[in-house]
């Protein structure tokens, strides 16, 4: 294979368990960038939360990008530039509330420093990066409360999102009418997270942006995940990869289904078919 570009996603895939990079796969990365090829790291994270982990993996050059909020940003990493976007305006956001009314879900509108608060329902309270101790805190996005009733105009969104636990989240999901789906990309991106976006936005999407821009041919580009929100990233490459512990409907679109995020899964992948070892 003549691969090029590498789209990597990270939690339950470049990260394991404890939401670390193991050091075969530091190693791995590290290797693919001597051989000239793109790695890029691909997150429904915004670009700030995920600073550190590009530090630790040495992907912050000039010419590195990042894929974030499941593909409705690319930036580049070393200064945050904006190179590809999509967002959801104030009516979308009004929009997007009713649905949580309609399934009594606590919702969070994020933009690239705040995650905004409505009312939540009475005991249903977001659960949106409740646990999540690895990000620096001066990295994390701030919750800010706002009234659903004088929402700013303008307020430009890059996702939103409901998270309770998953048995709740899997209770209402078949209840979304239809008409939503059409207008918007809804899908869990975890376990206990439901995300709307627009509907153009899944990160296979922009990983072939990223592959147009490089001049690449789909067959240069892998692409490696686990959970429903990489389903494009694997479908959309050249060559997919799912990890040993990705959702059925990953691996069934897979090409090849590598070791677990437990046991380096990326890094396995990556010098099997990237570097050919």
């Amino acid at each position: 294979m003549d691969i090029k570009l590498i789209a990597i996603d990270l939690d339950g895939t470049l990260l394991d368990s404890n939401r670390v990079v193991s050091e075969e796969n530091y190693q791995a990365i590290q290797e693919a960038k001597a051989a000239g090829i793109q790695v890029v790291l691909c997150t429904g994270r915004p670009l700030r939360s995920m600073n550190y982990l590009l530090d630790e993996v040495g992907l912050k050059g000039d010419k590195d990008l990042a894929i974030t909020y499941n593909g409705g940003l690319i930036q580049k990493t070393s200064t945050g530039e904006v190179v590809h976007e999509m967002t959801l305006d104030r009516v979308e956001c009004l929009e997007i509330y009713e649905l949580s009314q309609l399934l009594n879900l606590p919702v969070n509108y994020i933009d690239l420093d705040y995650i905004y608060e409505p009312a939540y329902p009475e005991g249903r309270s977001s659960i949106y990066n409740k646990g999540e101790t690895n990000i620096p805190a001066d990295q994390a996005l701030q919750f800010v409360d706002v009234d659903i009733a004088d929402l700013p105009n303008p307020f430009t969104i890059n996702k939103v999102v409901m998270s309770r636990p998953a048995h709740e989240l899997d209770e209402v999901i078949s209840t979304i009418p239809e008409a939503y789906y059409e207008k918007f990309n809804i899908y869990k991106s975890q376990s206990t997270i439901l995300e709307v976006l627009p509907k153009n936005v899944d990160k296979g999407h922009a990983m072939r942006i990223v592959g147009d821009m490089l001049g690449l041919d789909k067959s240069q580009i892998m692409g490696i995940g686990d959970q429903e929100n990489d389903l494009s990233l694997v479908q959309q490459a050249g060559f997919g990869v799912a990890m040993g512990n990705a959702i059925a409907m990953v691996k069934e679109s897979a090409d090849y289904i590598t070791k677990s995020n437990n046991e380096s899964g990326v890094a396995h992948a990556i010098r099997k078919f990237a570097l050919n070892k």
